[in-house]
């Protein structure tokens, strides 16, 4: 019994916290690659403020990958999202007796910590002479429906700061 309620929690544990995913082609020389620049029509599905949220956190941690930012880059950015609202955590409480073959249970959630907005993020590297996707990563995760200005700036930091550590790739 033990062995299932740990493997329980174990499994809750591993499927909570967020993910990324990482692709790219393997044929790609990413050393060649010196600059970069925005795609000029970014539809993110995010407001005009993330945008520039992400913009800025990209334009502060790319340099640390040796990319700098050009009228005309070598690799063009993309950026888009997908959003979900959901309900925050609950604590269940239960109660329940039996006997005799008779069994009586009454059990109740708790709601806690809020609503909160699931985001698939996903960053595009496209090679601008042959208009090529090269690289591309999916980060999955949450932030709170009420974050104020500061944590969004700093769950955008955490995402590109997290995704760029797949960048450039490792040689297989």
């Amino acid at each position: 019994m033990r062995f299932v309620i740990s493997f329980i929690l174990v499994a809750f544990l591993c499927s909570c916290g967020s993910t990324t995913h990482f692709d790219y082609d393997t044929k790609k020389d990413f050393s060649s690659y010196a600059t970069y620049s925005y795609f000029t029509t970014i539809e993110s599905g995010l407001n005009v403020l993330d945008n520039k949220r992400v913009k800025d956190a990209l334009d502060s941690l790319l340099p640390y990958k040796r990319l700098r930012k050009a009228e005309s880059g070598q690799l063009l950015i993309n950026f888009y999202a997908n959003e979900q609202l959901t309900a925050g955590n609950s604590i269940g409480i239960g109660v329940g007796g039996g006997g005799r073959n008779v069994g009586v249970g009454v059990g109740g959630g708790i709601p806690i910590g809020g609503k909160k907005i699931e985001q698939q993020f996903t960053l595009d590297f496209i090679d601008s002479q042959n208009d090529a996707l090269v690289w591309q990563a999916v980060f999955s995760g949450s932030y709170s429906e009420k974050a104020t200005p500061a944590q969004r700036q700093a769950y955008y930091l955490k995402v590109i700061g997290r995704v760029l550590k797949g960048y450039p790739p490792k040689k297989e």
